[in-house]
Parts: structure tokens; C-alpha cells; sequence
């Protein structure tokens, strides 16, 4: 295929051009059917490294039927490749999560890979997890979970203060990318963890102490280190001067924006579950219904939090970076996801100047979106 006159994101940029795909993956050039695009903006499937379900699916239900049914939503929303998170839940739940994971075959997005969020995590700031699963940090366990589902962990959150932590990180990083998470860890132990091989932060500002000027927490130890750091930007989890103070403190090249999804996502007001607690959507925001305090994971989709974020006040071209190159890269994909660079996959989205998708390519395949879209 030839899509010729799209305002195509590459290298940070965006500028009018042509895109030669040929088979799944994007050629310098190539014969085929022209398509014109008419000044359409052309960018990568956004890849989201951290969210829970969507459709009244939930990554965690541990089922093909749920899989097929959530990152089938997925793909229809522009998110082209997934790496979804679990929730603290006891070994014999995360091993049915993983085989099911595992051996997943059908359609919908790309599943790249599975972020364990939990549960090793503090119950101090267990947010809408559930505290009664959180156990100390067990690379063990990791492993074991890790060979039933092929290899897919891609991410391990820890809480560095509590015990074990800070000994297991080291070892955890050589595999995986350890990411600080639902932690009343001060700066200093933040600081501490960076240096043991963390390099990333789940959720900045979400679920861990605030930046004060005498306590800075570790969002400002993410901050001074290499890390990535997530970022939610649903309107909701972050308000939007924190948003931009994030872009400046990370660049647009180390911030991973997310979803941080639930399985209300997509659908009407209501109450659904989430890690088998029950949360009450109203509009755009999701609450833990015993405490309407508790904010509990977004109902916004990747591509949601992307328009999100340009309105916000985000450059385009930053945003844009923060849902394609910089998760891929974060999770190592990168040779193959994440931008529109001759020999990546081609996956694609066109979308008009409102970023209303006209358009999706996934693996070189034009996807038929449901009508209800």
C-alpha cells in the first residue's frame, strides 16, 4: 500500500509525506494501492504498557474470552499493542492470569507483554488494590509466573521500603524492569532503589507521597535518575498543571503515558469490579464504591488520554511520543513497535484534526471498527 499526502509523525516530527507498506511491515518503498490520505495525520498504534480492561473485560478475569473480547476494544480505539497489568491477587489467581496470557491466540491488539502490578506493594498506599494480597517481594514467584506464561512479565512493581524489597530489586532488574509503585517510600529510599536497578515509577503522583519541598518523595527521586516515569492523563488521576510539570521534569523522552483502564471502560454508569473489589463509574471517573475517596483506575482509553493530554496543553508531537516510541522503547519492543520507521510493523493510525480515527492498520491490515464507534 501507498498512503501519500498523510502529515506523518516520525523523529519527533510531523510533516507532510508519503508511507510504503508491503505485507505487516512499513518498506522505504513498495507498488500496491494509493491511498490518499488528504492532509490526515499518520502515526503509529499507540501502545499502552499499563491498564486493567475495558468492555466489562478485565485482564485479570484469567479467560480467552475476556482477552479476545478486551484487546479487541483496544485495537478498535487506535492502541495497536498491549502490555496489561494484574492486580494483587493470590498465586493460584496471577498463575491462571498468566497461562490464559499465555496461550492466547486471537485477535485484537498485540499482547507484547504483562506488567505485574502487584503484589508487592505497601498496603499503606494500596489504592484500589487489595492490601490482604500484598505480600514482600518474591523473585521466586516471579519466575514461577513468569515460565507459565511464556515470558511475557515485562514489568515488576515493588514498594522499596517494605521488607525484602530493596534486596530483591537488583535481581529483578536483570530480567525485568522494576517500577516503584503504591510506595510511601521517602527520597531517599526512592533514591536508593533507582540506584539498585529500578527505572521506573507507576503512576506518577497516584499512590505514593506528593512532592513537598522539604520531603520531595519519589516522584523528584524518578526525576534525577534515568527512569521513565507513567503518567495518567485522563482528566481525572492528574490535574493538568501536574501533567505539564511532568512533561518538564521527564522530557517528552522519558514519560509513558498510560490508561491505567478498568473493565467499565467503553460502557454506560454503573458499578463493576475491579481486582474483585467494586467500583462505581459516573461519567469520566471510577470510584471504589465503599469509598467514593478511592479513585479506582480510569474508564479512558489510551487513545482518550492522548486527545486528553493534547488539550491539556501537551505539544502533539510530545504526547504522541509518550503513547508510541517511549513505551515500546521502555519495554524493550522498540526494534519493532512504536514508530513509523521502515521495518517496524505496520501498524497505523489516520486521523483527522480533531484525532478522529478514520483509520487503522495493524500488521499491514486494514481493521473494521464496530459501528457503535
Amino acid at each position: 500500500m501507498i498512503i501519500q499526502n498523510a502529515v506523518i509523525y516520525r523523529n519527533g516530527i510531523l510533516q507532510i509525506g508519503t508511507l510504503f507498506t508491503e505485507g505487516e511491515r512499513i518498506r522505504e518503498s513498495s507498488g500496491g494501492d494509493v491511498l490518499e490520505a488528504d492532509g490526515l495525520f499518520a502515526f503509529p498504534g499507540l501502545i499502552d504498557t499499563h491498564f486493567h480492561g475495558a468492555d466489562g473485560a478485565d485482564f485479570s478475569d484469567g479467560t480467552a474470552e475476556s482477552l479476545r473480547k478486551l484487546l479487541r476494544y483496544e485495537l478498535e480505539h487506535g492502541i495497536t499493542a498491549v502490555c496489561p497489568a494484574t492486580m494483587s491477587l493470590p498465586e493460584e489467581q496471577l498463575m491462571k492470569i498468566m497461562r490464559a496470557a499465555g496461550s492466547y491466540e486471537g485477535e485484537g491488539a498485540e499482547l507484547v507483554g504483562i506488567h505485574l502490578e502487584g503484589p508487592f506493594l505497601n498496603p499503606v498506599k494500596c489504592g484500589a488494590q487489595d492490601p490482604k494480597a500484598m505480600i514482600p517481594a518474591d523473585a521466586d514467584l516471579v519466575k514461577r509466573l513468569d515460565e507459565a506464561c511464556g515470558q511475557l512479565i515485562r514489568i515488576v512493581d515493588i514498594a522499596p521500603e517494605m521488607p525484602g524489597a530493596m534486596e530483591a530489586i537488583p535481581g529483578l532488574s536483570d530480567h525485568y524492569r522494576v517500577s516503584l509503585a503504591h510506595t510511601a517510600a521517602d527520597y531517599e529510599t526512592a533514591k536508593e532503589a533507582f540506584r539498585a536497578g529500578a527505572d521506573r515509577i507507576t503512576h506518577l503522583f497516584n499512590a505514593m507521597n506528593g512532592i513537598h519541598h522539604r520531603n520531595p518523595g519519589p516522584a523528584a527521586a524518578a526525576a534525577e535518575s534515568a527512569s521513565c516515569a507513567e503518567l495518567i492523563c485522563d482528566g481525572i488521576h492528574v490535574h493538568p498543571a501536574m501533567v505539564r510539570l511532568a512533561f518538564d521534569l521527564f522530557g517528552d523522552s522519558r514519560t509513558v503515558m498510560i490508561s491505567d483502564s478498568m473493565r467499565g471502560t467503553g460502557l454506560a454508569d454503573g458499578v463493576y469490579t475491579l481486582g474483585g473489589q467494586r467500583v462505581r463509574k459516573s461519567g469520566n471517573r471510577a470510584v471504589m464504591e465503599h469509598d467514593s475517596g478511592v479513585i479506582a483506575g480510569s474508564v479512558s482509553d489510551l487513545y482518550d488520554c492522548l486527545r486528553t493530554a493534547v488539550g491539556m496543553g501537551i505539544p502533539m508531537e510530545s504526547a504522541l511520543r509518550a503513547c508510541t516510541e517511549n513505551p515500546a522503547r521502555s519495554i524493550g519492543i522498540d526494534d519493532d513497535y512504536g514508530s513509523l520507521d521502515p521495518g517496524k510493523y505496520a501498524d497505523i493510525i489516520l486521523a483527522d484534526r480533531n484525532l478522529e480515527i478514520k483509520m487503522i492498520l495493524h500488521h499491514g491490515r486494514i481493521i473494521e471498527r464496530s459501528e457503535d464507534i
